[in-house]
């Protein structure tokens, strides 16, 4: 193991970090003489948002390449429903065994990461929100987090370790305020000292009354007022915010924003967002559940096959041109989100788009969401995860969700 806890990238690129079932596995197989070929997809039977934002493409064709295996999904940054399947995987299954376990760990943490920023950065409203959290995870991970969450719209991070390009944000912490003999010292030394490009957004709730600090720290100068624990005076979040509101437009201080943090969470955001203009947001994003992918195999050896549960044979998600359920499907069979006799659902129709065997003829105009990433172990010359295209992607995604 490495220092702090880490691990040896190259450990994870090797199959050393994987469940102890699948080396063992491995063993009874090559002494049973057996290795098919298989069909292997990824996909999520239950959303608790009802979408999600799929992240982690990056680490996952990092994982693959070099290995005698194919990958396509979804086009990182991309919403996807439950049933559908955000990966496809083809090889031998003893090339792709012992990988399952790292492949499911960065598609599961990162898409909740980025599924949480989205929902949350839509519940805001056009309200900035910023991920403030990386600090309750593990610090070799940050900048996964960081970059997940720019991904599903932050509108910057925390962390010095994001990936370059990713605008860094933040105040003061509560200590630096105790360092100077009073508050007002500090925001001085602050806006005096602090380089040009950075905002004078002073943290006002330290030693005395939030309107009280967020007036001196106005007359000082400052272009917001930073309130990060209006939860532990046990009152009114609503009311002490509205205090402050109040108070900085009655002397004068219409300019000077209000930014919220502490403990943040959807729910805040929905009930504040008209009297507060920007949130620091920490655990609801960086601790947010992750999304729950499974990998299962779908075709064994050319031949449709799924444990009970799962549907058979390799699929193809088709974006239907802005048509919903009320479409019939091509003659032959139902896709997943169709109703059938048993009256199962386990697309996503209302959002133009259906789930079909991967030999049966889309509708007309359709287009194919899954996209080939990694051909025989090399990368597909097309085929890019670009953290800036992924973030455009999930923005236009949730943009068209939301006008459903």
């Amino acid at each position: 193991m490495s220092r702090f806890g880490s691990l040896d990238p190259d450990l994870i690129q090797s199959g050393g970090c994987t469940d102890i079932y699948f080396p063992r596995c491995e063993a009874v197989l090559e002494k049973a003489g057996l290795n098919p070929s298989v069909v292997i997809e990824v996909s999520v039977a239950s959303l608790p948002l009802g979408f999600g934002i799929l992240a982690g493409l990056d680490s996952v064709m990092e994982l693959f390449s070099g290995k005698p295996v194919s990958v396509s999904a979804l086009p990182e940054g991309s919403i996807f429903y439950e049933g559908e399947p955000v990966m496809v995987i083809e090889g031998y299954y003893l090339d792709i065994a012992r990988f399952e376990t790292a492949l499911l760990g960065f598609l599961c943490h990162a898409s909740g990461i980025a599924t949480a920023a989205a929902h949350i950065v839509s519940v805001a409203a056009g309200r900035p929100v910023f991920s403030f959290g990386s600090r309750r995870q593990h610090p070799a991970i940050a900048p996964m987090i960081e970059r997940a969450a720019w991904i599903g719209g932050v509108a910057g991070v925390s962390n010095t370790a994001a990936p370059a390009g990713i605008p860094l944000a933040g105040t003061m912490p509560h200590a630096y305020v105790l360092s100077f003999d009073s508050p007002e010292s500090a925001w001085a030394a602050y806006a005096e000292y602090a380089d040009p490009d950075v905002p004078r957004i002073m943290l006002c709730d330290t030693l005395s009354d939030e309107k009280a600090e967020a007036l001196a720290a106005a007359r000082i100068g400052c272009s917001a007022v930073r309130l990060d624990t209006p939860r532990s005076r046990r009152g009114d979040i609503r009311s002490i915010i509205g205090e402050v509101r109040w108070e900085l437009d009655t002397h004068g201080y219409q300019d000077v924003k209000i930014f919220l943090s502490g403990g943040v969470t959807a729910a805040d955001i929905a009930a504040l967002r008209d009297i507060v203009d920007s949130f620091g947001v920490g655990g609801a994003i960086a601790n947010a559940p992750v999304i729950d992918f499974s990998a299962d195999i779908v075709e064994k050896d050319g031949t449709p096959i799924a444990k009970r549960g799962r549907r058979s044979g390799r699929k193809q998600i088709w974006r239907l041109d802005g048509r919903g359920e009320e479409d019939s499907g091509p003659a032959g069979g139902r896709g997943i989100g169709e109703s059938s006799p048993a009256g199962s659902h386990l697309g996503n129709s209302r959002a133009g788009r259906r789930v079909l065997p991967h030999t049966q003829t889309p509708p007309a105009g359709a287009a194919p969401l899954l996209v080939e990433l990694i051909r025989a172990g090399r990368p597909v010359a097309t085929a890019t995860v670009s953290t800036e295209e992924s973030r455009r992607r999930a923005a236009e995604e949730m943009r068209s969700r939301e006008g459903m």
